[in-house]
C-alpha cells in the first residue's frame, strides 16, 4: 500500500472534497478488482456507485471505510487516510455493510440502546426508530425479524451517532417496497441535514431518486460520472424511430429524430401505423456503459 501524498484540495466554491481517491487498484489472486480508480465526492451530496457484479463497488467502499487494505493509490476521507486514521476519524463516519452485527438475543430497542453507548452524539432511539419503519419492532428480538427488517436495524447502527459521512452498500438489498421508500426518506434527510451520503446499489430508481451525482465502475475504474438525468449524455442524443409499414416494423437511430419524421410523413401522406419516438432512458445507458465488462468474483 502506497503512503498518501494527496492533498486535499481547497475550492473557490467550497470545501475539500469528503472523499478523494486517486489511482485507487486492488487485486485479488492477481485479478484486478480495481484498476486505477479515481474518485471525488463533495461534501453535502449523496453520491450513488453503481455497477455489476464484481466492478469494485464494495472494495471501494471497504478502503474507504478503512476496514480492507489497498495495493497502491492514494486515498482522503473527511480529510485522513482511512488506513491510518484513529478513533476520532471512525467517530465522524457512519458504516451500513451488506454483513449483519447485532446481537441476535437483543431486542432492536435494546440494540439501539446498547450501541448509542459507543457514540457521542447518538440519535435518539425512538426518532431512529420510526426514521427506519420499526416503531412496531421495537421489543423483536433480532433474531426473529425478517430479512428486510434486519436491514432497517442495520441502517438505523449506521447513522446512529449523526455522521458527517455515511457509505451505505446496498442498504435496501431484501426491503419491500414500503420500506425502501421509507429508507429513501432518512436518505433525504441526512442529506438536507448536512451528511455526505456514498451509497452503492443495484436498484437504478433507488439512485436516480436518491443521487445529485453517480458514477459508473466498469472494468475496475469509474467510467463516467453525473447528475442521474445527465449520465451517458452522448448515448442520449440518439432516438430511436420506431413504425409499421407493410405489416413489418421498421426503426430508424438518428441525432435529428424531427428529419426522420418529416421524410416520413412526406413519404407516407398518411397517419403512420405504431410511430413513436424513442430515447434512452438511465437504465438503457448504465447497460451500455457496463456491457462490455465481464463479471466476476462479487465485490
Amino acid at each position: 500500500m502506497t503512503s498518501t501524498q494527496l492533498a486535499p484540495p481547497a475550492t473557490p466554491t467550497g470545501p475539500a472534497p469528503a472523499v478523494l481517491v486517486r489511482g485507487l487498484a486492488k487485486s485479488y489472486g492477481g485479478r484486478a478488482v480495481l484498476d486505477g480508480l479515481d474518485l471525488e465526492v463533495r461534501r453535502g451530496e449523496c453520491f450513488a456507485l453503481l455497477g455489476p457484479n464484481g466492478a469494485g463497488k464494495t472494495t471501494t467502499i471497504e478502503v474507504l471505510e478503512g476496514v480492507r487494505r489497498r495495493d497502491a493509490g492514494e486515498v482522503l476521507v473527511l480529510g485522513e487516510d482511512p488506513a491510518v486514521a484513529g478513533r476520532g476519524w471512525r467517530a465522524r463516519v457512519g458504516v451500513v455493510s451488506q454483513g449483519e452485527g447485532a446481537g441476535q438475543e437483543l431486542s432492536v430497542q435494546e440494540t439501539l440502546d446498547h450501541f448509542a453507548h459507543y457514540t457521542a452524539t447518538p440519535r435518539p432511539t425512538a426518532e431512529l426508530l420510526a426514521a427506519v419503519g420499526l416503531t412496531e419492532q421495537a421489543g423483536t428480538r433480532v433474531r426473529r425479524l425478517s430479512g428486510g427488517q434486519r436491514r432497517r436495524l442495520a441502517v438505523a447502527l449506521g447513522v446512529q451517532g449523526s455522521p458527517e459521512l455515511v457509505f451505505l452498500d446496498e442498504p435496501t438489498t431484501g426491503m419491500d417496497p414500503v420500506a425502501r421508500r421509507q429508507f429513501w426518506q432518512l436518505v433525504r434527510d441526512l442529506r438536507s441535514g448536512g451528511t455526505t451520503v456514498l451509497l452503492t446499489t443495484h436498484y437504478l430508481d433507488e439512485a436516480a431518486e436518491l443521487a445529485d451525482r453517480v458514477g459508473v465502475v466498469a472494468g475496475g475504474r469509474l467510467v463516467e460520472v453525473a447528475p442521474p438525468a445527465e449520465l451517458g449524455a452522448a448515448l442520449r442524443r440518439v432516438a430511436t424511430v420506431r413504425w409499421r409499414e407493410d405489416g413489418d416494423w421498421r426503426e430508424v437511430r438518428s441525432e435529428t429524430p424531427s428529419l426522420v419524421l418529416r421524410d416520413l410523413l412526406a413519404a407516407t401522406r398518411n397517419e403512420v401505423p405504431g410511430l413513436s419516438v424513442t430515447r434512452p432512458g438511465l437504465e438503457d445507458v448504465y447497460l451500455a456503459l457496463v456491457g462490455a465488462t465481464p463479471g466476476g468474483d462479487p465485490r
